[in-house]
């Protein structure tokens, strides 16, 4: 498991490390049934609080992305694909939101964005 933090980021640790685990979960980057490190030993590596990890930890379980086992550690959780697909759309949302604001500070008119969306989805077959 891979987690890069930054600390110039307005974004809380715990966040960051909800997030960029939940992204590889859903990524399938991180298989059901993974174990997780613990959380000791992720706030060790990440040279973090052990109570931003436990944060971090409560926060996955809350939203079904892990599940603990007493004694044994986290685990990934099964992953219900209509929730997986609901996160990419939403991703895909928020970027295409962007370049719409992008797009309207240039004065691009739609047509010309979805003209450009057309062209780069033809690219990506």
């Amino acid at each position: 498991m891979k987690i890069l933090i930054s600390n110039r980021s307005k974004q809380p640790i715990y966040e960051q490390i909800n997030e960029q685990v939940k992204e590889q979960i859903i990524s399938g980057h991180l298989q059901a049934g993974k174990s997780l490190p613990s959380m000791r030993q992720l706030a060790k590596e990440l040279s973090v609080s052990l109570i931003t990890t436990k944060r971090a930890y409560e926060e996955l379980e809350k939203n079904g992305y892990i599940y603990s086992v007493v004694g044994k550690g986290s685990f990934v959780a099964d992953q219900n694909s209509e929730l997986i697909k609901e996160e990419k759309m939403k991703g895909i949302e928020e970027q295409l939101s962007s370049a719409i604001r992008s797009g309207k500070e240039m004065g691009i008119p739609l047509s010309e964005l979805q003209e450009l969306l057309d062209m780069l989805y033809r690219e990506e077959d």
